[in-house]
């Protein structure tokens, strides 16, 4: 193992600070709903802190523990991109290299895109692509492996113009790890368990979700069931792995952030990756728009927002900081860095909530910085307090507008069919028992019934209530009344991004069409 990465958790916080974080993430716990949490925090190549609290799963004693795992879901994609600086540090790529170059059978809806797409370009949500556009091909999970995913992008619409906007995708990280495999000659997960696992002493870390053995100290995801939290299974993440797959624990995340602080430099002359592949890495490449943050937010006001390769660049309080979030179902994680203090910040949390590992987060940032005391959890308290209440009053409009005396202009059996779009595949519509139901043929979880709302829409009722992914379902018909097309939208504005049913363009299946697709 190299030198500089031996444990080194005998440099403690001071009493007081370590009193402080304590009480933030108890507060935020109890704040957020969240059953367990696992806080480290390294500072000038020394982890000061690595602390589990709470439990691993609702109802069972085991505690989170700093070796506790935990999806880190989009904290992967930092990863993702180092993997391809090491393949451009080997001269077996350039950041320029046009992406079908690499990887023939790329492909986007647009020949220019396709054309001028370089391998910087999938790294940094700039694509023209819409917000989450094509997520549904692997959120929820799915059939689909990740060549079927890479040859359906072509089918994905463009949303804007090739980098002229930033738009946060995950499908574009699946490009990327094939074409770590194209070039290296080795599956992603491969290249990440050899080239990064193994010389950071990773030794817990894992690639998928699957690999996590029973009995092993594992996390347990958690969601809301209506008012109540609820485990949930974890999502496999398979089939679009560099964008979110890798599993590890706190402590073992702190070799990762003590090596990207040290810029790739392991010690002993050993390296990662050079230190100009590392600031390449943390150089913003796609702005952000950033609005004021509300009242009760305004000490985390940053000066810029930008997306770098795998990392956010942003301020706060006036220090350069590079950070990701990550979400799953169930499970959400921050990884937060202050290059000019050295200073790295790890939040994995059992529960949805990213309000609790901001609240934390920024505790401990103001520690380090000197920053006046603030209470974070109360502050984002107030603020979900209100997404939640606009949320819902987003809802209860739309019910309030709904013409409930209107008909379906069919009767349920006009509408039964199978659907088809073009990059998703095949939706079922099935009439029974005088009641509707719909399902993705891809994904297991999006199964549910059919509730007339008014005219020819519907809404998408899913069985599985943690989902909280409702969505109107609207049939088009025809000159000759019969469905000509489909639309969906999710019904809440709080629906995670991912769910991005907006983008589907579902028409009939014409007969004798294969049902595959």
């Amino acid at each position: 193992m190299p030198r500089g990465f031996l444990p080194a958790l005998i440099f403690a916080l001071p009493l007081a600070a370590q009193a402080d974080i304590d009480r933030a993430v108890e507060g935020a716990r109890a704040a957020f709903n969240v059953p367990g949490m696992a806080v480290a925090v390294v500072q000038d190549g020394k982890v000061v802190l690595a602390k589990g609290y709470g439990v691993r799963r609702l109802g069972a004693p085991a505690p989170v523990t700093p070796g506790t795992l935990f999806a880190i879901a989009s904290n992967t994609k930092i990863f993702t991109a180092s993997a391809l600086a090491m393949l451009v540090d080997e001269g077996k790529l350039s950041w320029d290299d046009r992406v079908v170059d690499r990887l023939p059978g790329f492909q986007m809806s647009d020949p220019y895109v396709t054309r001028e797409m370089r391998i910087g370009d999938l790294l940094c949500h700039r694509s023209g692509l819409g917000l989450g556009a094509g997520d549904l091909m692997f959120f929820p999970p799915t059939d689909l492996t990740a060549e079927e995913i890479v040859h359906r992008l072509r089918f994905v619409p463009l949303a804007t113009s090739f980098r002229s906007a930033y738009a946060y995708d995950n499908i574009l990280y699946t490009v990327a790890g094939e074409v770590i495999r194209a070039v290296s000659g080795r599956p992603w997960a491969e290249f990440i368990r050899e080239r990064f696992f193994g010389p950071l002493g990773m030794a817990s870390s894992r690639t998928s979700i699957r690999d996590v053995r029973p009995g092993e100290d594992v996390a347990s995801a958690h969601a809301m069931e209506g008012d109540r939290l609820v485990p949930v299974a974890h999502e496999v993440m398979d089939n679009s792995a560099p964008a979110g797959a890798i599993v590890a624990s706190a402590e073992d995340m702190t070799r990762w952030v003590r090596a990207l602080l040290a810029k790739g430099d392991l010690g002993g002359g050993k390296r990662l990756f050079t230190e100009k592949r590392a600031r390449e890495l943390w150089t913003p490449l796609t702005l952000i728009p950033h609005p004021e943050p509300p009242p009760a937010l305004a000490e985390s006001r940053s000066d810029f927002l930008a997306y770098a390769m795998g990392e956010d660049v942003r301020t706060y309080r006036g220090h350069l900081v590079v950070s990701h979030t990550g979400g799953l179902q169930g499970m959400v994680t921050e990884v937060t860095m202050v290059p000019g203090r050295n200073l790295g910040i790890i939040v994995f949390t059992n529960q949805e909530e990213g309000a609790a590992f901001r609240a934390v987060t920024n505790t401990v940032l103001d520690h380090y910085l000197g920053a006046p005391a603030k209470d974070w959890v109360g502050a984002y308290r107030e603020v979900r307090a209100a997404q939640k209440a606009k949320a819902r009053d987003a809802v209860a409009g739309a019910a309030g507008a709904r013409n409930a005396a209107s008909r379906p202009s069919l009767p349920l059996e006009g509408y039964a069919g199978r659907y088809r779009d073009p990059w998703y595949g095949d939706v079922l519509v099935e009439a029974a028992g005088g009641k509707l139901s719909i399902r993705f043929t891809h994904t297991p979880a999006l199964a549910g019934t059919l509730e007339h709302w008014q005219y020819d829409t519907f809404v998408a009722r899913w069985k599985d209530r943690t989902l909280d992914a409702d969505a109107y379902v609207t049939f088009s018909l025809g000159p000759d009344g019969k469905v000509a097309r489909v639309a969906m939208k999710a019904v809440s504005p709080s629906t995670d991004f991912s769910y991005d049913f907006h983008d589907l363009a579902l028409a009939p299946v014409a007969p004798g069409a294969p049902e595959r697709w």
